[in-house]
């Protein structure tokens, strides 16, 4: 039973577990499956870091209040984060990395930055 390539069709010698012709096949193939896969998590990382610069931008001091209006119209997706963490008291706050927010009314968020130990 002739063997081939996976990337180019062409028959395929030597070991009999080998399934490229040559190293040009084999990192073509590769590549092409990643990048099916990596385009998704390319474009929600660029939304994520967004979403961090925005808030690091707007909050300097680790803590600040900023209006729905002025973070949304710097870019900033609501729908994109990393975490949620809910406090004792049942606030949720959502990150994007260290840089968090909480929706405290229509109009107003309020800004912090997670503090590592």
């Amino acid at each position: 039973m002739e063997r081939l390539c996976l990337d180019c069709g062409k028959p395929v010698k030597g070991r009999t577990d080998k399934k490229f012709c040559d190293d040009l096949c084999r990192n073509s193939y590769n590549n092409r499956l990643k990048s099916e896969d990596s385009l998704v998590v390319k474009r929600i990382n660029l939304i994520l870091k967004k979403n961090r610069n925005i808030l690091a931008k707007f909050n300097p001091e680790g803590k600040a209040k900023i209006t729905r209006k002025k973070l949304f119209a710097a870019g900033f997706n609501l729908d994109y984060h990393t975490h949620i963490h809910q406090t004792s008291n049942g606030n949720n706050y959502s990150f994007c990395y260290e840089y968090g927010y909480l929706i405290l009314n229509e109009e107003e968020f309020l800004l912090v930055k997670r503090e590592e130990k």
